[in-house]
């Protein structure tokens, strides 16, 4: 099981750190690569970051680099994300999703990819 937090409400130029804790685990988290993604209202679920089970491999959706940092404490069973300089559009609610298999890059953005998800946090950004 996976439980998000750190999500709220934030004025745009503010900054959250979402956590996403492995739990009552029926898999290998410290072996898993876990990724973030988010939905926004009437909106698809998209890709935001991805880190790997091996510490410097992380991936990012393009447009978020450099605002987002995605880190993992395998001690705690947590991954976090860093969102800086917030902007109106990232508000929607952010799920973390593990796999504890090898995967590609490019499946890493796919969420069909992960086979264990949060419930998810809402993020919003006001202007």
């Amino acid at each position: 099981q996976l439980v998000e937090s750190g999500g709220g409400l934030v004025q745009a130029g503010g900054s959250l750190r979402l956590s996403c804790v492995a739990s009552g685990r029926t898999f290998s988290f410290s072996y898993s690569t876990v990724g973030w993604f988010r939905q926004a209202p009437g909106k698809e679920r998209e890709f935001v970051a991805r880190i790997g089970w091996s510490i410097g491999s992380t991936d990012y959706s393009r447009p978020l680099k450099g605002r987002f940092t995605i880190a993992r404490d395998n001690a705690k069973n947590t991954v976090s994300l860093q969102m800086d300089n917030l902007e109106p559009e990232d508000t929607g609610v952010y799920y973390c999703a593990a796999i504890d298999q090898p995967i590609t890059t490019t499946q890493g953005r796919d969420l069909k990819t992960y086979t264990t998800w949060g419930q998810g946090t809402q993020v919003t950004v006001s202007s």
